[in-house]
């Protein structure tokens, strides 16, 4: 039997039982396991006290620091003392450093924080991002009128490149967002407007959404997801990296040298993003209404013409520029302001989607209700 490397000496005198370890203690040999040792120590009752001696151990390793761990563990729940100060002085120092680990796990509960203190420190951290936005801005200001006044630094070469990602390499998702939008408001509006035999308006609900509204945000929404998520990583990663502070040490504006080309790039592109978003957006209530609900083509583009008045592409223009400028502040602040971390650099992109779609959304709806107002 295993039990044949312990030794049980009980003394009734004091109620305390001396277990003696000896022999080889490792992988390889054949080990007590704890519930045989627990078994053992019923047949001594009213034990109040283990002595570990261990003097006799010829050889021992992790298993006997497992075996005695958790049989220490057991005694402790029967309100057992333990004392092992008689096992060799590496056993010794393992099983007491393991079992003050386990007890270090044993966390206290967290008092929750007062609610006042948690309403002062939201207050705290929000007036804290309303300076860091409002300095951010007044930095892209004094950028702006040093490039226009001739004495900023400009580099057109990375501008141009900024162009073509903001732009050309986003023409292919906008193209199916913007046909999917069309294709849907077409279905939604001849659901109701096939009882009255009008589905002849189709053209005008299609054009007049996507020209004055859905194409600028379906475009603001995309271009935050694709565009605004990365201008958030790559400042993110810089900032993690320090590249943003070894530019102020070379003396050089990082808001002039990388904000400004991408500020620039979106407020370009976005226009003529929302140009091509509405045509393809017309384009796909087109073919519902000419393949599935037998429109004339030529009466459904005379429709979509008369209804759509230059002021409403204005409007959508106006949207879709607004929307650039958000887009582009939110995800670059967020990158410059990131903490330098991988972490970090992950909820940035994440803060800067979700902010710059969330405020895209309350800009069109106090662009809608002022033009709404002004009669536009």
């Amino acid at each position: 039997m295993p039990l044949e490397k312990i030794l049980f000496n009980y003394s009734a005198s004091n109620n305390t039982l001396s277990i003696e370890i000896c022999g080889l203690w490792n992988i390889f040999s054949k080990i007590p396991q704890v519930f045989e040792v627990n078994s053992q120590l019923l047949s001594y009752p009213g034990i109040k006290k283990i002595v570990f001696d261990g003097l006799r151990i010829s050889d021992w390793d992790s298993s006997l620091i497992s075996f005695l761990y958790r049989l220490i563990k057991e005694c402790k729940a029967k309100e057992i003392e333990v004392e092992y100060s008689n096992l060799p002085e590496g056993v010794e120092k393992l099983v007491a450093l393991s079992l003050k680990i386990k007890e270090g796990e044993k966390k206290p509960k967290a008092i929750p924080e007062p609610f006042l203190a948690r309403v002062a420190e939201g207050f705290l951290n929000l007036k804290r991002g309303v300076l860091i936005l409002f300095n951010f801005l007044g930095e892209i200001a004094c950028s702006m009128r040093s490039l226009f006044t001739g004495k900023g630094y400009f580099r057109w070469g990375e501008f141009l490149l900024l162009l073509q990602r903001c732009g050309a390499n986003a023409l292919g998702l906008v193209s199916l967002i913007s046909l999917l939008v069309g294709i849907i408001l077409a279905f939604v509006g001849a659901m109701q407007l096939r009882l009255f035999g009008a589905q002849i308006y189709i053209a005008d609900i299609v054009g007049i959404a996507m020209v004055r509204v859905m194409g600028a945000v379906m475009t603001g929404i995309i271009m935050s997801g694709r565009t605004g998520a990365s201008f958030a990583a790559e400042l993110g990663i810089m900032q993690a990296n320090e590249e943003i502070d070894a530019l102020k040490t070379l003396g050089i504006n990082p808001v002039e040298f990388l904000v400004i080309p991408r500020l620039l790039a979106l407020i370009v592109m976005m226009p003529l993003l929302t140009l091509y978003a509405n045509l393809m957006g017309i384009f796909g209530g087109f073919i519902i209404s000419v393949s599935m609900l037998n429109l004339n083509p030529v009466e459904y583009l005379m429709h979509t013409q008369s209804a759509v008045k230059i002021s409403n592409l204005w409007v959508g223009l106006l949207h879709s520029v607004v929307f650039g400028v958000i887009i582009a502040i939110s995800g670059c602040l967020k990158g410059v302001n990131c903490e330098r971390s991988s972490a970090g650099v992950g909820e940035a992109t994440t803060s800067a989607v979700v902010t710059s779609i969330t405020v895209i959304v309350i800009a069109t709806a106090i662009i809608t209700f002022i033009f709404q107002v002004l009669g536009v």
